[in-house]
């Protein structure tokens, strides 16, 4: 999460430049060929019955670049992660069996409707970006699921085909919208920071925890990461959040707590 997010605020600063689609481009283009590279995936070819998968995972990914990197434009990158974690929290809500999960699942909820453009707070958001990043979270949960059951049937190699299948999404979409400005060697060095922190390195670890954790725990675990966000927003960006919108997300970590401290399913 740490580089995911740290990765997260290099992209931010480069939407300005080349744009959400041709940094989401960068990004994904670029970590799928670290990871190619690095893990060679084609010694070691899925079985018939895992492409499925590995497709719905890999398409999944590239959509969720993009999506994401579209709220980034107008609302602030820990708002936009916090949002983002609706698709977790569908997962966690969907595989939940004791009764006090759904009551922290609820405060959660109580949590993004503050986060969410509904004239709750004081600061309203854009709700264009707003939907974006509620756009990505439905792409993370079909990522979750489908990433687990990838990774379960071929392994860490799982998420290299995934991101190779996930830049045939975001690389056409980007290079369209940016065009030569993808080209500048300027650009070039953040772009390659960018996809190492925020693709090659998070989605292999991440295929390790979906091995490893029920689809429940990871999907709030990962609900951790609206504090990532919203700290590398701060750090990196100095952007500012009001003091609803800090307890909001307060919300949504407790409830993230609280789940995944309970007994494992």
């Amino acid at each position: 999460m740490a580089s995911f997010q740290a990765g997260a605020s290099i992209a931010k600063t480069l939407i300005p430049q080349i744009g959400a689609p041709g940094t989401a481009a960068l990004r994904v283009g670029l970590g799928a060929l670290i990871v190619a590279l690095v893990q060679r995936p084609w010694q070691s070819m899925p079985a018939r019955r895992s492409w499925r998968s590995i497709a719905i995972y890999g398409l999944s990914l590239g959509t969720m670049n993009l999506v994401f990197y579209m709220s980034l434009r107008t609302i602030p990158l820990g708002i936009a992660v916090a949002l983002e974690f609706t698709g977790p929290l569908a997962v966690a809500a969907f595989s939940s069996r004791r009764p006090s999960h759904f009551l922290w699942l609820a405060v959660a909820v109580v949590g993004l409707l503050f986060l969410l453009p509904l004239n709750l707070t004081a600061t309203r958001i854009d709700p264009i970006g707003a939907g974006f990043a509620l756009a990505a979270g439905a792409c993370w949960a079909i990522y979750i699921v489908f990433g687990q059951r990838a990774g379960s049937l071929h392994g860490a190699t799982a998420s290299a085909w995934g991101m190779l299948i996930g830049s045939c999404v975001a690389v056409p979409i980007g290079v369209v919208s940016a065009r030569t400005a993808l080209l500048d060697l300027a650009i070039l060095p953040f772009g390659v920071a960018m996809a190492a922190l925020s693709s090659s390195l998070p989605y292999t670890l991440e295929m390790f925890g979906l091995r490893n954790l029920s689809a429940r725990v990871f999907g709030t675990l990962m609900s951790l990461e609206p504090a990532f966000g919203a700290l590398a927003g701060f750090v990196f960006l100095g952007e500012r959040l009001t003091t609803v919108q800090v307890l909001a997300m307060a919300a949504v970590m407790a409830a993230s707590i609280g789940t995944a401290s309970g007994p494992i399913d």
